[in-house]
């Protein structure tokens, strides 16, 4: 595979072109957090209210992800992925042209939906590469993918600095972030002409109902209800930090609050549509149909406390490296994004050992609790630290992170199939609930040292109890290095369709 990687056929075209597609929308989704200190100076913003944007970044990411998975499951990646990135222009232009604290909201809010593109290349990726490289291939797109943020601040900071000459020689911070919504709707429309969800011959495999993910068991019926209350819980918790900030008055608090119990059990209700009869009794499950939510759960455990933990660093780290060692906004940003810029080999890293070392379990447990560890570690750093030795353990923690999140979606396509694109949103959209979560915390906490150190200590202590969970309780996926995916017949090719072949799928599709 690492041979036939730089061919640009068959399924490598397919990685390339959709990691490039998560990628600028990560690039979209981070290009707030280079600038935080040059919106809050240019707009009068308080502390609190950047660090409220800064949740408001991740917020509606957590049902987005949820949604889109099922959006997905039903029409497939290619369609899905092209609308988001294409949608990302419009909170990108409302961003750059807000006046306020509010307008700046309400299209952070907007903005963070983008954020569920991740899950669609999960499924796609899965489509194209069989089990046992399912690894590498998922991590390639992750974290590759996930350099946008890296990326963004790295390039943007310059960029903006470049167009000062539009903003009377200020930073042209809304030039920036304008220009990354507008590439990415440019490349949303290449995509769309550009790929197919399967390789020809093979049959994409739908839910047989939508709405809610699929169980097996009546057990894990209940399982899922009580593993979905922190997908709206989160939420509501965000709509408290709103009220704190002066965004929500008391009363719209108390109605934000009954929507998101409203949501929770509407979504509860499309969970019961599908299961109703599993629930009922009038059907039952043979064994070798089956998957043990448990594991999901695990699995939505394991992204809290590794891609949450990511997405709340990145959103902080540019600032803490600028206040903490007095650096200017291109310096601290660029030193900053050595956390991201870990997931070029990081992710990918995550998924070959996953691959290779023969226990996708045992690479899980272990990388959690490096994470944990190097977590606890960096929350020594302080002012009176040497600055590169800073930096390497920012790259070190960062590898276990981002090793850890390739190790997670090594798994993950292997639970089952037909549900994929579901247990990829659940699990990612958790992802999200430890970002807000951690977020919240970051914002309540005191300014300098005292405050940063309890920030990371919190995500060490997380991702050790994770840990635990894991060695005793996650279990090896059936068929995890097989040669084929669960349910697909043995000799598919997966070759750069012809045009007539790619011509014949899509109207098939149409039909």
């Amino acid at each position: 595979m690492l041979n036939e990687l730089w061919s640009f056929q068959g399924r490598y075209r397919i990685l390339h072109l959709t990691w490039f597609a998560f990628f600028l929308s990560f690039v979209v989704w981070f290009n707030f957090a280079p600038f935080s200190t040059a919106v809050q100076e240019s707009l009068n913003l308080s502390v609190g209210q950047i660090k409220t944007l800064a949740i408001c970044n991740v917020a509606l990411t957590v049902p987005a992800r949820i949604i889109i998975g099922m959006v997905l499951d039903k029409y497939g990646p290619r369609i899905t992925y092209s609308l988001l990135l294409i949608y990302a222009a419009i909170p990108c232009l409302m961003f750059a042209f807000a006046q306020d604290f509010n307008s700046l909201v309400i299209s952070r809010l907007l903005l963070s939906i983008v954020g569920a593109g991740f899950v669609i290349g999960i499924r796609m990726v899965a489509e194209w590469f069989p089990p046992k490289e399912i690894g590498l291939a998922e991590g390639i797109y992750g974290g590759w993918g996930n350099f946008g943020s890296a990326a963004a601040a790295f390039t943007l900071p310059t960029i903006a600095t470049v167009a000062s000459v539009m903003a009377a020689g200020q930073i042209n911070w809304r030039f920036a972030i304008a220009l990354t919504g507008i590439i990415a709707a440019v490349y949303g429309a290449i995509y769309y002409f550009n790929v197919q969800d399967t390789p020809t011959g093979k049959v994409y495999q739908r839910p047989k109902k939508h709405g809610g993910i699929e169980v097996t068991t009546k057990k894990d019926f209940w399982f899922l209800m009580v593993m979905n209350i922190p997908l709206s819980g989160i939420l509501a918790v965000l709509a408290w930090r709103l009220n704190i900030v002066g965004f929500f008055n008391q009363t719209q608090l108390y109605i934000a609050w009954f929507l998101l119990f409203c949501l929770y059990a509407f979504q509860g209700y499309k969970c019961w549509e599908v299961n109703k009869e599993l629930v009922t009794g009038k059907k039952r499950y043979p064994a070798e149909d089956r998957y043990e939510f448990s594991q999901v759960a695990l699995l939505e455990l394991t992204y809290f406390v590794n891609f949450g933990s990511e997405l709340a660093v990145v959103s902080m780290l540019p600032t803490f490296f600028e206040n903490t060692f007095t650096l200017d906004k291109i310096l601290a940003g660029a030193i900053a994004a050595s956390y991201a810029f870990m997931n070029l080999a990081a992710r990918p890293g995550g998924g070959l050992i996953s691959d290779t070392l023969g226990s996708r379990r045992l690479t899980m447990t272990v990388l959690t609790g490096c994470m944990g560890i190097s977590y606890l570690l960096f929350g020594g750093v302080s002012s009176n630290w040497w600055l590169p030795f800073a930096i390497l353990l920012v790259m070190l923690c960062s590898f276990f992170v981002q090793a850890g999140e390739g190790s997670t979606f090594a798994i993950v396509p292997l639970v089952k199939r037909r549900v994929t694109g579901q247990i990829a949103g659940n699990v990612g959209a958790y992802g999200n609930v430890g970002a807000v979560a951690y977020l919240t915390l970051f914002s309540l906490l005191p300014e300098g040292q005292v405050g940063n150190t309890i920030f990371f200590q919190t995500l060490g202590v997380c991702a050790l109890i994770v840990t635990f969970l894991c060695w005793f309780f996650l279990k090896e996926p059936k068929g995890s290095f097989s040669a084929h995916h669960e349910g697909e017949a043995a000799g598919t090719e997966m070759q750069k369709p012809s045009l007539p072949s790619r011509l014949a799928y899509e109207k098939e599709q149409g039909e």
